[in-house]
């Protein structure tokens, strides 16, 4: 649930988190694309193993059309995503768990081992920093972050 706004001038800190999340991003950015390059993996592919190891962690299944309408791509573009990443290695077609007409797209452990060596530094570095905030401020910082996602997908 949103707060309500807080009254203020300017509102100079609003402006300043926007931009440290903008600097953020554009760090991230750059991490995936120094990790596209090391796998050999365009934007599509990474953004699925990406898409996949989220859901996963979350306990959820992901079908091909989930693929598709998370990427915003055509079926058709998603089948040959998914036999590329399939050929690579990188994920299993499996039957759906309780659906048999149903196929689900799974991670390989060899997927998860290189995506976590890329990101393992990377991770390691963001959890020293987290780790200097207290327990409240850290759940004021993933509402906010939260929140900003929900807003960002909703009008998506």
């Amino acid at each position: 649930m949103a707060k309500a706004p807080v009254p203020s001038g300017t509102r100079s800190e609003v402006t300043r988190a926007l931009r440290a999340i903008r600097s953020l991003s554009d760090a991230f950015d750059r991490m995936h694309s120094g990790m596209k390059s090391d796998m050999d993996m365009n934007a599509s592919d990474l953004a699925t193993l990406r898409m996949l190891i989220i859901r996963e962690q979350r306990g959820e299944v992901v079908s091909p059309h989930g693929v598709a309408t998370h990427l915003r791509i055509s079926t058709a573009s998603t089948t040959k995503l998914l036999d590329r990443l399939e050929k690579s290695g990188h994920l299993e077609r499996r039957p759906h768990p309780s659906d048999g007409r149903a196929r689900i797209v799974v991670l390989t452990d060899k997927s998860r081992t290189e995506f976590f060596r890329h990101f393992g530094g990377h991770l390691s570095l963001m959890r020293d920093v987290a780790q200097r905030y207290d327990d409240a401020e850290l759940t004021t910082i993933a509402s906010f972050l939260d929140e900003l996602t929900d807003a960002i997908v909703a009008t998506d």
